[in-house]
């Protein structure tokens, strides 16, 4: 039981931590941020095309079946 409570502890420091340099590097670079914004929007843009279409199996990926009832 005094480990679990001792975890339990620890990570509710944590958070707290996180929180409130969440808050203070927000607050003091909001400008910043907000300003980068558009350009890490339009880098998303090709980013994601490029990595996003990893699943689609490349070019020979198309299931050509020679058993269909459409070729009957």
């Amino acid at each position: 039981m005094g480990q679990t409570l001792w975890n339990h502890r620890v990570a509710i420091a944590a958070a707290v931590f996180v929180g409130a340099a969440g808050y203070l590097l927000w607050s003091e670079h909001q400008a910043h941020m907000l300003g980068i914004l558009p350009y890490v929007l339009l880098l998303a843009c090709p980013l994601m095309h490029v990595f996003m279409h990893g699943g689609h199996g490349g070019h020979g990926g198309h299931d050509h079946r020679q058993g269909d009832d459409k070729s009957n």
